[in-house]
C-alpha cells in the first residue's frame, strides 16, 4: 500500500540526453523533503519521448539512488501489452516496488480489452500494479466496474489506482465496489483535497516536484484528519497546481524547478516546447504565492 506525496517525477535532460546526475540530486531532495515514494516514468517524466533503454536507466537510477528510502512505482504502461509486460520485467529485475500501468493509449481498448490486458499483466508478471486512469490522454476510461473486477481477479496483484478521470465518485465507487483495503491516489493535485475526504489515500503529484515539503505536510495532515490545516496548505499550493498546466506538461513544472534549483533547467523533448512567457509569469506568480520564491 503507498500513500501520502507521491512525485511524478520529471526527467531531467541536459544536451538532449538524460542528466543523471540531476535526477540523482532531484530523488535526494524529494526523500528528504518528505515525499512517501516515487514514479519514475510517468507521464510527468516524458516516458512517450523516451527510448527503451533510456526508460529503463532511468527506473534503474531511481532505484539506486531511492536505495529502499522509500518505494518506488515504475512506469511501465504501453499501448502494447508485450512491451508493458516487458517494461515491467526491467523494473521486477531493477527493485521496483510496484509498476504503474496506464491504460493503453491510441488503440481505444473496450472495456473487455482492458481486463484482457491487465489480466495478462497480473497473470505473468509479480510485480505489482497501480493502475493508471487518465482518459483526458488515453481517451480510454478504466470504468469503475472495470477497476472492481480486476482487483477481485487478481487482489494480490492490483493493489491500486491513480485516478486523473476528474471524476471524484470514483474513490467511493472503488470502495463500495471492492469491499477491501485498496489503494487510491489522486492522479489530480488540484482534487486531492476532496479524493481523500472521500477515501483517497495520496496523490501522484505533478506539483510535488517543485514543492515536495509543502505536498507531504498537506498530506500529513489530510492523513492526521486536520482537514483545517489541510485547506490552509491546499490555499498556498492551489494557484501552482494549475499553473503546472498553463503549458503542455512538464514544461511548467520544470520551469518551475529551473527557478527554485540551479542544478535544474527546463528543457523538454519534442514535440513539447519550452514554456511560454504567459505560462512562465503564471509559474513565478504560483511559485511566490507559495512561499517557494521571494519574488518575481
Amino acid at each position: 500500500m503507498f500513500s501520502g506525496s507521491i512525485p511524478a517525477l520529471v526527467t531531467p535532460f541536459n544536451d538532449g540526453a538524460v542528466d543523471e546526475a540531476a535526477f540523482r540530486r532531484l530523488i535526494d531532495w524529494q526523500i528528504e523533503s518528505g515525499s512517501s515514494a516515487l514514479v519514475p516514468c510517468g507521464t510527468t517524466g516524458e516516458a512517450s519521448t523516451l527510448s527503451v533503454d533510456e526508460h529503463h536507466r532511468v527506473v534503474q537510477i531511481c532505484v539506486e539512488q531511492a536505495a529502499g528510502r522509500v518505494p518506488v512505482i515504475a512506469g511501465c504502461g504501453s499501448n502494447d501489452t508485450a512491451t508493458a509486460l516487458m517494461h515491467m520485467e526491467h523494473a521486477a529485475r531493477y527493485g521496483a516496488d510496484a509498476a504503474l500501468v496506464v491504460a493503453p493509449y491510441y488503440n481505444r481498448p473496450s472495456q473487455a480489452g482492458l481486463i484482457a490486458h491487465f489480466s495478462h499483466l497480473a497473470t505473468h508478471s509479480d510485480l505489482p500494479i497501480v493502475l493508471y486512469n487518465v482518459p483526458g490522454r488515453t481517451v480510454t476510461d478504466i470504468e469503475p466496474e472495470t477497476v472492481c473486477e480486476l482487483v477481485n481477479l487478481f487482489p494480490e496483484k492490483i493493489i491500486g489506482i491513480k485516478d486523473a478521470s476528474g471524476d471524484l465518485s470514483r474513490v467511493v465507487d472503488h470502495r463500495m465496489g471492492i469491499g477491501r483495503d485498496f489503494c487510491q491516489l489522486s492522479g489530480d493535485d488540484e482534487l486531492s483535497l476532496p479524493a481523500n475526504a472521500a477515501g483517497a489515500a495520496g496523490c501522484i503529484s505533478v506539483t510535488a516536484n517543485v514543492a515536495p515539503g509543502l505536498c507531504a505536510e498537506f498530506q500529513k495532515a489530510c492523513a492526521s484528519n486536520d482537514f483545517a490545516l489541510a485547506r490552509k496548505i491546499n490555499d498556498r499550493l492551489y494557484p501552482l497546481h494549475y499553473a503546472m498546466f498553463e503549458d503542455s506538461s512538464p514544461a511548467p513544472v520544470k520551469y518551475a524547478l529551473s527557478r527554485v534549483h540551479d542544478w535544474m533547467n527546463g528543457s523538454v523533448r519534442l514535440p513539447l516546447t519550452a514554456c511560454s512567457e504567459p505560462a512562465r509569469q503564471a509559474v513565478v506568480a504560483a511559485l511566490v504565492h507559495a512561499g517557494l520564491l521571494e519574488t518575481a
